[in-house]
Order: C-alpha cells, then sequence, then structure tokens
C-alpha cells in the first residue's frame, strides 16, 4: 500500500481533502501534484484494498474522492458501493477514456473527469454538481432549530450527537439501497425508499433530507413523467443533504 499526503499553499482558498486512487504511479503522482498547485490537500492510494484500509483506519475523511475506472482487484461499481458504505464524499470517476452510457462505474459514481484533468476542472465539476449552501431549495435548514433544542432540553449532548450520528448513518445506507433501486428501474421500492427517508429524518428534524424523500415518494409513475431522471436527480440533491448534515454534526455537535 503506498499513500501520501501533499498539503495545499497557504496562499490558496480552502479545498475539500480529495483521495485519489489509482493503480498507476505516473498517473497518481502527476494528478497529486497539480491539484496540490490549486490548493488541494491529497491523499494517494494506489488500489481499492488500499483505498478501504485508509478510510477504516480513519487515515484520511476526503470530501472528495478521485477513482480510476479501471484498477486490478477491486475496482468499478463494486469499489465505489464500498466506498459509499465508508464516506459521504463526492466520488468522481476519473478515466483515460470517455465514459459509455452502457457503463457501471460512471453511473454509480458522482461525475466524471478525463485525464489529464487539473485543479480548475475538479472544481467546475464540483460547483456544478453541488449547490451552495445559501442556494438549498426553498432555503430549508439541515436541522430544525425547534427540533434540536427539543432534543437539547430532554438529554445530554453526547445522546443528541449519538441521534444524529445514527441519522446520518441510517442515510447512507438508504442512499445505497435507492441507488440500487433507481439502477433497477423499480419504482416501488424508490418511493418506499422515499417514505422511509422522509418519516426517519422528519422525526430528527432533518428538513431538507426529509423534503426530498417526500419528493421521492411522491414522485409520478406515469410513463411521460421522466420518473427515473427525477429519482437520479433527488438521489444527487440526498447525497448532498447527508454530507450537510454529517457537517453540521461536526460543527454544532462536536465529539
Amino acid at each position: 500500500m503506498q499513500t501520501r499526503r501533499m498539503h495545499e499553499p497557504a496562499s490558496r482558498r480552502k479545498q475539500p481533502t480529495v483521495l485519489l486512487i489509482d493503480d498507476d504511479l505516473v498517473s497518481r503522482e502527476v494528478a497529486a501534484t497539480v491539484l496540490t498547485l490549486s490548493g488541494y490537500s491529497v491523499h494517494t492510494a494506489e488500489s481499492g484494498e488500499a483505498s478501504l484500509a485508509m478510510l477504516d483506519a480513519g487515515a484520511v475523511a476526503p470530501g472528495v474522492i478521485l477513482v480510476d475506472a479501471q484498477m486490478p482487484g477491486l475496482s468499478g461499481s463494486a469499489l465505489i458501493a464500498e466506498l459509499r458504505r465508508r464516506t459521504l464524499a463526492t466520488v468522481i470517476a476519473i478515466s483515460g477514456s470517455p465514459p459509455r452510457q452502457t457503463d457501471e462505474v460512471f453511473a454509480a459514481a458522482d461525475g466524471f473527469l478525463l485525464k489529464p484533468f487539473d485543479g480548475p476542472a475538479l472544481q467546475e465539476l464540483l460547483d456544478k454538481r453541488q449547490p451552495r449552501p445559501s442556494q438549498r431549495p426553498s432555503g430549508d435548514p439541515v436541522i430544525s432549530p425547534q427540533t434540536l433544542a427539543q432534543l437539547r432540553s430532554l438529554m445530554p449532548e453526547p445522546a443528541v450527537r449519538e441521534i444524529y450520528t445514527a441519522v446520518v448513518a441510517d442515510l447512507a445506507q438508504r442512499l445505497e439501497a435507492l441507488e440500487a433501486a433507481i439502477a433497477a428501474g423499480d419504482h416501488d421500492e424508490i418511493a418506499r425508499i422515499g417514505h422511509t427517508i422522509k418519516g426517519g429524518c422528519a422525526m430528527a428534524g432533518a428538513i431538507e433530507a426529509a423534503r426530498l424523500g417526500a419528493e421521492l415518494e411522491a414522485l409520478p409513475l406515469d410513463p411521460g413523467s421522466n420518473h427515473l431522471d427525477n429519482s437520479a436527480r433527488l438521489l444527487a440533491e440526498l447525497r448532498d443533504a447527508a454530507r450537510n448534515l454529517k457537517r453540521m454534526l461536526e460543527t454544532a455537535l462536536p465529539a
């Protein structure tokens, strides 16, 4: 296993931490250097197995994961599924060849970058994918202030944190199941998962995620409704909501 930490220049604006997974040494070193010069803090792994070991050990907490589309061993959509079990990071597939619509890895990832790429290309992709917190639909807060205040009045802070830690973990599992249901075109399962997300998150006051769950549950099933396209859009927004919830947990309820 080979990993490396590259520190961002002090003059750059704060960028998300990147975990770069690529079995090719030259590609890995060049991409890491280019991204570091653009202000990113970069960790590298030479295989899917090595990246999971890093995440399991807590050696890195990435905001973005760049994963080569074709590697020996654990790779592709199977690797992306394992990454999603361990982190809410944005997962971007990278490759020297343009993606094909039938490639599972590109369907499983949150985005795609064609090699060679640089920091501005990554930032442009992230800007297109992730709305700024101030641009969330309907201006919903991540957590209902009233629900949070009520929980704090009923129990100590560690117990409140434990509740929201469980919500984040459960939401990660629901997102994985939702992705599988969308891939299978299972409309009933999509609606069921949406209903579950709506109910659980509403009880915890996770307003943003609860609203998106309700939208999933209410999607029309008629042939002209673009149900799967809308489901995929809501899946991406739910991933953003899960990241917002995790950030709130780290800032408002630190361990």
